[in-house]
């Protein structure tokens, strides 16, 4: 073995070593006071340790991404929940460089429904698409301190009440620095003058929201850097693989410090933080009040970035066998999607395949005065619109509206809560649809097809 084979040996056990460390600095945020982890219950510890393991997952499909040969691969999904992340949704990510042109091409089912057109009979497209282009990624640094105005933004969006599709469903969109002279079609700038600063864009999601999980499926994409075929990428040098493996141990130490910092002091989950964020909003409770909902707010500093078109709204839920949150909305204007949806204290949506951990819009029982009510408990009470709980006693509630164009704030939803005993839900519910447990059955085998089909790895 030569000197310098032996030198690099030595350099990727090195950068092998960084990793693991910073692996083990992630794990020490499940259980560490100072770290601001969930409580330590038996079920809290034992889903604190499967979302630091997704966190891996996340930082080693991130590392290896190439933004110069970008690939669409699902950012968020049941083996890497966290960030209260939506139950109806699949977000994707493809890491570019902005300062490149890039095509993306895609294929969707009936897309008839973006345009409010009626569909036909059978597979359409997603309830709602939407493709943001940002110059940083939340949570990467590992410290609150990154939540200011102007450390990253969008540098463009485009979502399916815009997207030009033809009759087969297929789209381009170009995503380069400026739009070329004469382009009329779908585009997303990737770079943005904003507070003075030239903003690159870094990272493309497309988010898929789903209302009808039977019948709606997801779409083809692909996108390729313009001229890529003539570019050869060249293979991975030492160098690279040692600052690829300490980029995997880096990116899941931050995400979940990070993250657990935010659920505890910027939501203020487990209690008001003096100076806090209720505290700047005039609030006499925490930003995430239990038993309750804040009032329904627009993407910001409090809802750590998320989707640009939604209106949020969240709380936590604190429930014993014998009690139950009814929550009311009422929509002035009806948004695009609506779902309302539970996640466990490390911000993991429940699990939406086996329990009704979820409801959108299109499942939901609408009453005679237009609004839209879910109970929220422990056990089924036997009536539609029930969200299971999956018998977590504490847990985070969110509630998403999503409008293209927004209503004027006079028009916005109402939300409204109520926490009530188990067996007064039927008294304070007498419209509700009494529903069988060959319904519930019916409904679970849609969760379990849905979700594979929406996950599939082929």
């Amino acid at each position: 073995m030569t000197d310098d084979n032996k030198e690099m040996k030595q350099q990727l056990r090195a950068a092998f070593d960084d990793m693991i460390q910073f692996f083990q600095e992630a794990r020490d945020a499940i259980d560490t006071p100072e770290l601001y982890p969930a409580p330590p219950t038996e079920r809290n510890l034992a889903e604190g340790y499967r979302y630091m393991l997704g966190f891996m997952l996340s930082g080693i499909e991130r590392s290896l991404a190439d933004p110069l040969y970008p690939r669409f691969r699902r950012a968020i999904q049941p083996t890497n929940r966290a960030t209260i992340d939506n139950a109806d949704a699949v977000y994707l990510m493809a890491e570019i460089d902005g300062n490149y042109s890039y095509r993306v091409r895609g294929k969707a089912k009936d897309t008839r429904h973006w345009r409010g057109e009626q569909p036909a009979d059978g597979v359409t497209a997603p309830q709602y698409i939407i493709f943001e282009l940002s110059s940083g990624y939340a949570g990467d640094s590992g410290k609150l301190s990154e939540m200011k105005p102007g450390s990253r933004i969008n540098t463009g969006t485009l979502d399916s009440s815009q997207i030009a599709v033809d009759a087969n469903g297929e789209f381009e969109i170009l995503i380069a620095p400026t739009k070329p002279v004469g382009y009329e079609g779908n585009f997303i700038p990737s770079k943005r003058v904003s507070h003075n600063t030239e903003y690159v864009g870094r990272f493309l999601t497309c988010r898929e929201l789903f209302h009808d999980w039977e019948y709606q499926d997801v779409m083809d994409l692909e996108i390729l850097r313009l001229d890529c075929e003539q570019d050869i990428k060249p293979p991975i040098t030492a160098n690279e693989a040692a600052q690829l493996m300490r980029n995997v141990g880096e990116i899941a130490r931050n995400q979940v410090h990070f993250w657990n910092a935010f659920n505890a002091i910027t939501l203020e989950t487990y209690g008001k933080i003096p100076g806090g964020i209720s505290d700047k909003m005039g609030m006499d409770r925490p930003f995430m009040p239990v038993n309750d909902m804040n009032p329904p707010n627009a993407l910001g500093i409090a809802t750590g970035g998320g989707q640009s078109s939604n209106i949020y709204a969240g709380g936590t839920y604190l429930l014993d066998d014998n009690e139950a949150l009814i929550i009311e909305t009422h929509t002035p204007v009806e948004p695009a999607f609506m779902g309302f949806h539970l996640a466990n204290l490390w911000g993991e949506s429940l699990d939406f395949e086996s329990y009704p951990s979820n409801i959108n819009a299109h499942f939901l029982d609408r009453d005679k005065d237009g609004g839209y009510r879910w109970v929220v408990c422990h056990k089924d009470p036997g009536i539609a619109n029930w969200v299971s709980t999956t018998g977590l006693p504490h847990g985070y509630t969110s509630m998403r509206w999503t409008y293209p164009s927004p209503p004027p704030k006079e028009q916005w939803p109402t939300l409204k809560v109520e926490k009530v005993a188990f067996d007064e839900i039927r008294s304070k519910l007498p419209e509700a649809r009494i529903v069988s447990e060959a319904e519930r059955a019916e409904q679970r085998l849609i969760r379990h097809r849905h979700v594979q089909r929406r996950y599939r790895q082929y």
